[in-house]
């Protein structure tokens, strides 16, 4: 049980980390952490489609859509039917988008990335292959598997 209880204690202050950084920077730059990823996402991928920028950044294509919709209202991105399929859209950053990615604070804090860029590159292979493996557990539940809650309600 200790150890559930510490993996917990341990997701619990990624989260809160987070939860602070994205505040601060909602209030420096209007913009959420995942809008500001969406938006570097675009500009590193060029005209991709919804179905891939929604595979890219690990949401929903209705939760996208809906952040889309937002960040297009801002004039910060627009998105262009494809003259080879019309069936397809791509997404553009518009200049205003550009300018706002190049304004913004990092998606992590300075602080942390200065520390993090000081660890040996074995060590910053690590935690992020952990974290990966983390969220992948976490996700793997998401899609309806129960195993993770079957032994407390079995006992």
């Amino acid at each position: 049980m200790h150890m559930m209880h510490d993996l917990y204690l341990g997701l619990r202050r990624l989260q809160r980390a987070s939860e602070i950084h994205a505040k601060r920077l909602g209030r420096h730059s209007g913009l959420t952490p995942i809008q500001l990823l969406i938006l570097h996402s675009i500009r590193a991928m060029g005209e991709g489609t919804l179905g891939d920028l929604a595979k890219q950044v690990s949401v929903s294509q209705a939760t996208l859509s809906t952040i889309i919709d937002r960040l297009e209202n801002r004039e910060l991105l627009q998105r262009i039917r494809s003259k080879s399929d019309k069936r397809k859209v791509h997404l553009a950053l518009s200049d205003k988008g550009v300018a706002a990615i190049q304004a913004e604070p990092a998606l992590l804090p300075a602080e942390f990335l200065d520390r993090f860029s000081k660890l040996a590159d074995w060590e910053q292979l690590m935690l992020l292959a952990s974290l990966q493996r983390v969220a992948g557990l976490l996700e793997a539940d998401q899609h309806g598997t129960p195993e993770l809650f079957d032994s407390e309600t079995a006992a």
